[in-house]
Protein backbone atom coordinates (compact mmCIF):
# COMPACT_ATOMS: atom_id res chain seq x y z
CA UNK A 1 0.00 0.00 0.00
CA UNK A 2 2.53 2.19 0.75
CA UNK A 3 4.55 1.36 -2.29
CA UNK A 4 1.51 2.09 -4.49
CA UNK A 5 0.71 5.20 -3.21
CA UNK A 6 3.58 6.95 -2.49
CA UNK A 7 3.51 7.08 1.11
CA UNK A 8 6.22 6.70 3.43
CA UNK A 9 5.91 4.32 6.77
CA UNK A 10 6.00 7.08 9.15
CA UNK A 11 3.70 6.04 11.69
CA UNK A 12 4.83 3.66 14.51
CA UNK A 13 2.93 0.17 14.54
CA UNK A 14 -0.11 -0.41 15.88
CA UNK A 15 -0.98 -3.46 18.42
CA UNK A 16 -3.06 -5.47 15.41
CA UNK A 17 -0.10 -5.04 12.80
CA UNK A 18 2.33 -6.18 15.69
CA UNK A 19 0.11 -9.18 16.33
CA UNK A 20 -0.04 -9.95 12.42
CA UNK A 21 3.89 -10.16 12.42
CA UNK A 22 3.78 -12.03 15.40
CA UNK A 23 1.21 -14.42 13.93
CA UNK A 24 3.34 -15.08 10.85
CA UNK A 25 6.27 -15.40 12.58
CA UNK A 26 7.79 -12.20 11.66
CA UNK A 27 9.76 -11.19 15.19
CA UNK A 28 12.83 -9.19 16.10
CA UNK A 29 15.22 -12.86 16.88
CA UNK A 30 19.35 -12.36 16.83
CA UNK A 31 20.84 -15.82 16.02
CA UNK A 32 23.66 -14.28 17.80
CA UNK A 33 22.19 -14.46 21.27
CA UNK A 34 21.28 -18.38 20.43
CA UNK A 35 25.18 -18.60 19.53
CA UNK A 36 26.23 -16.44 22.63
CA UNK A 37 24.35 -18.33 24.63
CA UNK A 38 25.38 -22.16 23.44
CA UNK A 39 29.07 -20.85 23.26
CA UNK A 40 29.01 -20.01 27.05
CA UNK A 41 26.58 -22.96 28.70
CA UNK A 42 28.69 -25.01 26.53
CA UNK A 43 31.87 -23.57 28.44
CA UNK A 44 30.75 -23.73 31.89
CA UNK A 45 29.18 -27.37 31.15
CA UNK A 46 33.08 -28.36 29.75
CA UNK A 47 34.38 -27.08 32.96
CA UNK A 48 32.80 -29.43 34.86
CA UNK A 49 32.27 -32.34 32.43
CA UNK A 50 35.32 -32.61 30.56
CA UNK A 51 37.31 -34.62 33.23
CA UNK A 52 34.21 -37.53 33.76
CA UNK A 53 33.98 -37.00 30.19
CA UNK A 54 37.40 -38.07 29.11
CA UNK A 55 37.97 -41.02 31.49
CA UNK A 56 34.55 -42.29 30.11
CA UNK A 57 36.01 -42.09 26.52
CA UNK A 58 39.22 -43.94 27.97
CA UNK A 59 36.87 -46.83 28.60
CA UNK A 60 35.45 -47.19 25.77
CA UNK A 61 38.33 -47.37 24.03
CA UNK A 62 39.51 -50.00 26.50
CA UNK A 63 36.73 -51.89 25.73
CA UNK A 64 36.72 -51.69 22.28
CA UNK A 65 40.17 -53.06 22.41
CA UNK A 66 39.11 -56.05 25.02
CA UNK A 67 36.71 -56.10 22.40
CA UNK A 68 38.67 -56.89 19.36
CA UNK A 69 41.19 -59.15 20.98
CA UNK A 70 38.68 -61.90 20.25
CA UNK A 71 36.86 -60.25 17.56
CA UNK A 72 35.76 -62.37 14.49
CA UNK A 73 34.94 -60.46 11.32
CA UNK A 74 31.01 -61.52 11.23
CA UNK A 75 27.95 -59.69 10.55
CA UNK A 76 26.43 -60.21 14.09
CA UNK A 77 29.98 -59.22 15.76
CA UNK A 78 30.53 -56.19 13.50
CA UNK A 79 26.55 -55.10 14.64
CA UNK A 80 27.65 -55.65 18.18
CA UNK A 81 30.31 -53.97 18.47
CA UNK A 82 28.91 -51.11 16.62
CA UNK A 83 25.78 -51.05 18.72
CA UNK A 84 28.33 -51.14 21.54
CA UNK A 85 30.78 -48.32 20.57
CA UNK A 86 26.88 -46.20 19.75
CA UNK A 87 25.34 -46.30 22.77
CA UNK A 88 28.33 -46.00 25.03
CA UNK A 89 29.48 -42.85 22.98
CA UNK A 90 25.59 -41.60 22.97
CA UNK A 91 25.33 -41.83 26.94
CA UNK A 92 28.38 -39.66 26.72
CA UNK A 93 27.02 -37.24 24.48
CA UNK A 94 23.08 -36.48 25.44
CA UNK A 95 24.57 -33.87 27.77
CA UNK A 96 25.82 -31.98 24.87
CA UNK A 97 23.17 -32.27 22.95
CA UNK A 98 20.46 -31.11 25.63
CA UNK A 99 22.70 -28.26 26.04
CA UNK A 100 22.34 -27.21 22.39
CA UNK A 101 18.41 -28.12 22.43
CA UNK A 102 17.81 -26.17 25.98
CA UNK A 103 20.05 -23.51 24.53
CA UNK A 104 17.87 -23.22 21.55
CA UNK A 105 14.42 -23.04 22.96
CA UNK A 106 15.24 -20.77 26.43
CA UNK A 107 17.15 -17.93 23.68
CA UNK A 108 14.20 -18.09 21.12
CA UNK A 109 11.94 -17.95 24.11
CA UNK A 110 13.86 -15.08 25.78
CA UNK A 111 13.65 -12.96 23.10
CA UNK A 112 10.27 -13.56 21.67
CA UNK A 113 8.47 -15.21 24.23
CA UNK A 114 6.22 -17.62 23.96
CA UNK A 115 5.44 -18.20 19.92
CA UNK A 116 3.42 -21.16 17.84
CA UNK A 117 2.94 -20.30 14.49
CA UNK A 118 1.88 -22.27 11.58
CA UNK A 119 1.98 -19.45 9.12
CA UNK A 120 5.91 -20.41 8.73
CA UNK A 121 5.24 -23.85 7.59
CA UNK A 122 2.70 -23.41 4.72
CA UNK A 123 4.41 -24.17 1.15
CA UNK A 124 5.29 -20.88 -0.78
CA UNK A 125 6.14 -21.31 -4.13
CA UNK A 126 8.58 -17.94 -3.98
CA UNK A 127 11.09 -19.54 -1.90
CA UNK A 128 12.05 -21.84 -4.90
CA UNK A 129 12.43 -18.80 -7.34
CA UNK A 130 15.90 -18.74 -8.03
CA UNK A 131 15.67 -15.19 -8.97
CA UNK A 132 14.39 -14.14 -5.85
CA UNK A 133 16.91 -16.24 -4.09
CA UNK A 134 19.48 -14.73 -6.16
CA UNK A 135 18.69 -11.02 -4.72
CA UNK A 136 18.94 -12.45 -1.18
CA UNK A 137 22.64 -12.58 -1.96
CA UNK A 138 23.03 -8.80 -2.99
CA UNK A 139 20.56 -7.24 -0.60
CA UNK A 140 21.18 -5.05 1.64
CA UNK A 141 20.56 -7.55 4.87
CA UNK A 142 22.97 -10.07 3.41
CA UNK A 143 25.68 -7.06 3.01
CA UNK A 144 25.02 -6.53 6.70
CA UNK A 145 25.30 -9.99 7.34
CA UNK A 146 28.57 -10.34 5.71
CA UNK A 147 30.01 -7.35 7.23
CA UNK A 148 28.92 -8.34 11.22
CA UNK A 149 30.25 -11.60 10.47
CA UNK A 150 33.58 -10.35 9.21
CA UNK A 151 33.86 -7.59 11.95
CA UNK A 152 33.00 -10.97 14.81
CA UNK A 153 35.96 -12.90 13.50
CA UNK A 154 38.39 -10.26 13.17
CA UNK A 155 37.46 -8.70 16.86
CA UNK A 156 37.85 -12.35 18.17
CA UNK A 157 40.82 -13.20 16.18
CA UNK A 158 42.23 -10.11 17.36
CA UNK A 159 41.51 -10.49 21.05
CA UNK A 160 42.78 -14.39 20.84
CA UNK A 161 46.22 -13.10 19.25
CA UNK A 162 46.82 -10.63 22.24
CA UNK A 163 45.94 -13.25 24.84
CA UNK A 164 48.42 -15.67 23.11
CA UNK A 165 50.77 -12.86 22.56
CA UNK A 166 51.15 -12.17 26.24
CA UNK A 167 51.87 -15.22 26.72
CA UNK A 168 54.36 -15.88 24.49
CA UNK A 169 57.63 -15.73 26.72
CA UNK A 170 56.10 -18.50 29.25
CA UNK A 171 55.31 -20.44 26.42
CA UNK A 172 59.38 -20.09 24.95
CA UNK A 173 60.13 -21.79 28.39
CA UNK A 174 57.48 -25.02 28.08
CA UNK A 175 59.98 -27.24 26.95
CA UNK A 176 61.97 -27.26 30.42
CA UNK A 177 58.59 -28.14 32.00
CA UNK A 178 57.00 -31.42 32.28
CA UNK A 179 53.99 -32.75 30.30
CA UNK A 180 51.43 -32.10 33.13
CA UNK A 181 52.76 -28.82 33.47
CA UNK A 182 52.49 -28.08 29.92
CA UNK A 183 48.90 -29.43 29.37
CA UNK A 184 48.08 -27.49 32.29
CA UNK A 185 49.29 -24.18 30.43
CA UNK A 186 47.96 -24.75 27.30
CA UNK A 187 44.56 -25.65 29.15
CA UNK A 188 44.94 -21.93 30.87
CA UNK A 189 45.54 -20.05 28.27
CA UNK A 190 42.53 -21.83 25.97
CA UNK A 191 40.27 -21.28 28.92
CA UNK A 192 41.72 -17.25 28.87
CA UNK A 193 40.81 -17.02 24.90
CA UNK A 194 37.26 -19.33 25.66
CA UNK A 195 36.77 -17.16 28.18
CA UNK A 196 37.26 -13.61 26.42
CA UNK A 197 35.88 -14.86 23.69
CA UNK A 198 32.61 -16.06 24.99
CA UNK A 199 32.20 -12.23 26.91
CA UNK A 200 32.67 -10.70 23.31
CA UNK A 201 29.99 -12.92 22.12
CA UNK A 202 27.61 -12.11 24.70
CA UNK A 203 28.14 -8.19 24.11
CA UNK A 204 28.02 -8.92 20.41
CA UNK A 205 24.62 -10.57 20.78
CA UNK A 206 23.17 -7.70 23.10
CA UNK A 207 24.01 -5.22 20.27
CA UNK A 208 22.86 -7.57 17.59
CA UNK A 209 19.22 -7.79 19.27
CA UNK A 210 19.00 -4.03 19.66
CA UNK A 211 19.70 -3.67 16.15
CA UNK A 212 17.14 -6.68 15.49
CA UNK A 213 14.42 -5.00 17.41
CA UNK A 214 15.40 -1.61 15.63
CA UNK A 215 15.27 -3.36 11.88
CA UNK A 216 12.00 -4.73 12.87
CA UNK A 217 10.03 -1.78 14.01
CA UNK A 218 11.30 -0.03 10.54
CA UNK A 219 9.82 -3.04 9.21
CA UNK A 220 6.45 -2.44 10.64
CA UNK A 221 5.82 0.93 10.33
CA UNK A 222 2.81 2.21 8.59
CA UNK A 223 1.29 5.08 6.80
CA UNK A 224 -0.96 6.89 7.37
CA UNK A 225 -3.55 5.68 4.40
CA UNK A 226 -2.76 2.04 6.04
CA UNK A 227 -4.02 3.43 9.97
CA UNK A 228 -6.84 4.90 8.41
CA UNK A 229 -7.87 1.53 6.25
CA UNK A 230 -7.19 -0.64 9.74
CA UNK A 231 -9.23 2.01 11.93
CA UNK A 232 -11.99 1.18 9.49
CA UNK A 233 -11.86 -2.73 9.51
CA UNK A 234 -11.23 -2.38 13.40
CA UNK A 235 -14.18 -0.04 14.15
CA UNK A 236 -16.50 -0.32 11.09
CA UNK A 237 -17.05 2.41 8.17
CA UNK A 238 -18.29 5.24 9.54
CA UNK A 239 -20.90 5.82 7.00
CA UNK A 240 -22.03 2.33 7.93
CA UNK A 241 -21.84 2.98 11.80
CA UNK A 242 -23.77 5.92 11.23
CA UNK A 243 -26.81 4.81 9.50
CA UNK A 244 -26.77 2.01 12.03
CA UNK A 245 -27.21 4.49 14.73
CA UNK A 246 -29.48 6.41 12.57
CA UNK A 247 -31.85 3.11 12.36
CA UNK A 248 -31.59 2.41 15.51
CA UNK A 249 -32.48 6.17 17.01
CA UNK A 250 -35.50 5.42 14.21
CA UNK A 251 -36.37 2.42 16.29
CA UNK A 252 -36.33 3.66 19.58
CA UNK A 253 -38.20 6.65 18.73
CA UNK A 254 -41.28 4.77 17.17
CA UNK A 255 -41.58 2.48 20.29
CA UNK A 256 -41.34 5.68 22.42
CA UNK A 257 -44.30 7.08 20.34
CA UNK A 258 -45.94 4.14 20.75
CA UNK A 259 -45.63 4.56 24.73
CA UNK A 260 -47.59 8.06 24.48
CA UNK A 261 -50.94 6.44 24.68
CA UNK A 262 -50.21 5.19 28.24
CA UNK A 263 -49.52 8.30 29.53
CA UNK A 264 -51.26 10.23 32.14
CA UNK A 265 -50.10 13.55 31.17
CA UNK A 266 -47.80 15.02 29.01
CA UNK A 267 -45.54 18.11 30.57
CA UNK A 268 -44.43 21.19 27.94
CA UNK A 269 -42.49 24.17 27.84
CA UNK A 270 -44.80 24.76 26.27
CA UNK A 271 -43.22 24.88 22.67
CA UNK A 272 -39.92 23.52 22.85
CA UNK A 273 -40.12 20.28 25.17
CA UNK A 274 -42.39 17.68 25.66
CA UNK A 275 -42.04 15.45 28.39
CA UNK A 276 -44.68 11.72 28.77
CA UNK A 277 -44.97 10.87 32.23
CA UNK A 278 -47.08 7.68 32.98
CA UNK A 279 -47.86 6.56 36.91
CA UNK A 280 -49.95 3.22 37.83
CA UNK A 281 -50.36 3.29 41.76
CA UNK A 282 -50.63 -1.05 41.61
CA UNK A 283 -47.02 -1.46 39.81
CA UNK A 284 -45.25 1.64 40.18
CA UNK A 285 -43.25 3.03 42.90
CA UNK A 286 -43.42 6.37 41.51
CA UNK A 287 -44.39 8.15 37.88
CA UNK A 288 -41.93 7.33 35.21
CA UNK A 289 -40.43 9.09 31.97
CA UNK A 290 -42.38 7.18 28.70
CA UNK A 291 -41.40 9.99 25.84
CA UNK A 292 -39.84 13.26 25.88
CA UNK A 293 -38.83 15.23 22.71
CA UNK A 294 -37.40 18.96 21.74
CA UNK A 295 -38.74 20.93 18.82
CA UNK A 296 -40.44 19.05 16.15
CA UNK A 297 -40.05 15.87 18.11
CA UNK A 298 -42.22 18.02 20.99
CA UNK A 299 -45.12 18.72 18.74
CA UNK A 300 -45.23 15.13 17.70
CA UNK A 301 -45.53 14.29 21.44
CA UNK A 302 -48.17 17.13 21.95
CA UNK A 303 -50.01 15.92 18.52
CA UNK A 304 -50.53 11.76 19.73
CA UNK A 305 -51.11 13.26 23.17
CA UNK A 306 -54.39 15.08 21.90
CA UNK A 307 -55.44 12.26 19.48
CA UNK A 308 -55.86 10.31 23.00
CA UNK A 309 -57.08 12.86 24.86
CA UNK A 310 -54.36 12.95 27.34
CA UNK A 311 -54.03 16.38 28.85
CA UNK A 312 -51.30 18.59 28.25
CA UNK A 313 -49.76 20.75 30.92
CA UNK A 314 -47.84 23.34 30.53
CA UNK A 315 -45.04 24.01 33.36
CA UNK A 316 -41.96 25.40 32.12
CA UNK A 317 -39.29 24.88 35.03
CA UNK A 318 -40.85 21.22 35.67
CA UNK A 319 -40.76 20.36 31.95
CA UNK A 320 -36.95 21.11 32.04
CA UNK A 321 -36.28 19.34 34.73
CA UNK A 322 -37.66 16.10 33.87
CA UNK A 323 -36.27 16.35 30.25
CA UNK A 324 -32.45 16.21 31.77
CA UNK A 325 -34.06 12.59 32.85
CA UNK A 326 -33.72 9.47 30.61
CA UNK A 327 -36.30 7.59 29.28
CA UNK A 328 -37.84 4.95 31.24
CA UNK A 329 -36.68 6.16 34.44
CA UNK A 330 -38.73 6.87 37.57
CA UNK A 331 -38.35 10.63 38.30
CA UNK A 332 -36.29 11.72 41.00
CA UNK A 333 -37.04 11.89 44.57
CA UNK A 334 -36.93 16.23 44.48
CA UNK A 335 -39.60 16.39 42.14
CA UNK A 336 -42.20 13.98 43.27
CA UNK A 337 -44.07 16.89 44.88
CA UNK A 338 -43.70 18.75 41.79
CA UNK A 339 -45.18 15.76 39.39
CA UNK A 340 -47.90 15.03 41.90
CA UNK A 341 -49.32 18.60 42.06
CA UNK A 342 -49.59 18.20 38.51
CA UNK A 343 -51.09 14.19 38.68
CA UNK A 344 -53.64 15.50 41.27
CA UNK A 345 -54.71 18.16 38.56
CA UNK A 346 -55.33 15.64 36.22
CA UNK A 347 -57.20 13.54 37.76
CA UNK A 348 -59.59 16.37 39.15
CA UNK A 349 -60.22 16.76 35.29
CA UNK A 350 -60.23 13.33 34.77
CA UNK A 351 -62.89 12.80 37.52
CA UNK A 352 -65.05 15.78 36.33
CA UNK A 353 -65.81 14.23 32.82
Amino acid sequence: MAEDSGQERTETATAKRRNDFRQKGQVAQSKEVTTAGLFTLSLLMWSFYLRPFWENLQQVYVLSLLRLRDFQVTPPEIVALAWMIGITLAKLLWPIFLVSLLVGLLSSFFQVGPLLSTKVFKPDLNKFNPIKGMKKFVSKRSAVELVKSLAKISLITYVAYLTVANEFDTAMSLGMLELNQTLAFLARVALLVMGKTCAIMIVLAFLDFAFSKHEMEQKMKMTKQEIKEEHKDTEGNPLIKSRIRSLQLQQARRRMMAEIPTADVVITNPTHLSIAISYERETMDAPQIVAKGADYLAFKIREIAREHEIPVIENKPLARALYKQEIGEHIPEEMFTAVAEVLAYVYRLKSKK
